[in-house]
């Protein structure tokens, strides 16, 4: 079955597009509080096996807070995944106008792989493009692209996270992609989960050329958890655990996924999350609750950050 990953959107900064997460986090979300809480779930996270963590540079604090954790638990078996791309911009409000900025660039990649390295060094083992898109300007630089090959040959895996309606068109894009002969990209961070489940053959065919498959906000920010479809919330009732745990269960169960997120905002989330491990499901079991992809995204685009 696939391994549980935890995903730091949602404990490097004060503020996020995940629904449900109010009474989880500190009232006062100042940078001390918002450490504590990061380092408390991560210990739980520890606790229950979970091995694998994603950052990103656009995650506020998030590397900081990582980095800080690993020197003070003294871990040598956690996996670390980031990414670059985008930019934290929020100055720590939870009303900034705006919270982070995308810019798929040789200077971004550059600035942004030396702070990462700075922070966590020889503990990245994937850096990810940070929400490829088909017509990201990276396709066609090749000044980028010969620099993220000369991160790949010294060791580092690269991957890339998709989001929006065409993602499977830029997983089978992204994974063409060569430098100097080999494939640039072997690992892909995707959106999937029962209400947007569009990329799926993209991620099946990605697996089947042997790439690594991850699968974000399996909860859909959320909203899978604080206002899942009928169906869902029945197999939860049926099975004794949250809907979230269904949810998260039913990205477990398809044959591609290889590593799921949580993105849980405190311990006591993440162990509900975890509780998926108990749910077996078949990989179509709710296939009924999908929506058109159009729509999944045009929604999530109107969810306030919080």
């Amino acid at each position: 079955m696939p391994d549980f990953a935890l995903g730091l959107a949602a404990l490097g900064r004060p503020a996020y597009i995940n629904l449900g997460r109010e009474h989880a986090l500190p009232d006062q979300r100042d940078v001390d509080a918002m450490r504590a809480q990061c380092h408390a779930v991560l210990d739980a996270a520890y606790a229950a096996g979970v091995r694998r963590v994603d950052a990103a540079r656009s995650y506020g604090r998030s590397e900081e807070f990582l980095a800080q954790w690993l020197a003070d638990r003294g871990h040598q078996d956690v996996q670390v995944s980031s990414k670059w791309g985008y930019a934290y911009v929020g100055d720590w409000r939870r009303d900034a106008a705006t919270h982070e900025v995308k810019e798929h660039s040789l200077d971004q990649f550059t600035r942004q792989w030396r702070e990462t390295e700075e922070l966590l060094g020889a503990h990245v083992g994937l850096y990810q493009v940070h929400s490829l898109t088909s017509d990201s300007p990276l396709f066609g630089d090749p000044d980028l692209l010969l620099a993220l090959g000369r991160l790949r040959d010294s060791g580092v895996r690269l991957g890339f996270s998709t989001s929006g309606p065409g993602q499977g068109e830029t997983v089978r894009r992204a994974l063409e992609l060569t430098v100097e002969g080999r494939r640039l990209f072997d690992s892909v961070q995707s959106t999937w989960n029962v209400l947007e489940t569009s990329v799926g053959p993209a991620l099946a065919f990605a697996g089947e050329s042997g790439a690594e498959v991850f699968v974000k906000e399996g909860l859909a920010n959320g909203r899978l958890a604080v206002d899942p479809p009928p169906r869902v919330r029945a197999l939860a009732e049926e099975h004794g655990v949250g809907p979230d745990a269904v949810a998260l269960a039913a990205v477990r169960a398809q044959p591609w996924a290889d590593v799921v997120l949580s993105g849980a905002a405190s311990p006591d989330q993440l162990h509900a999350n975890l509780k998926a491990r108990d749910v077996d499901l078949d990989p179509d079991a709710l296939a009924d609750c999908a929506e058109p992809a159009d729509r999944y995204w045009a929604t999530r685009a109107s969810l306030a950050w919080e």
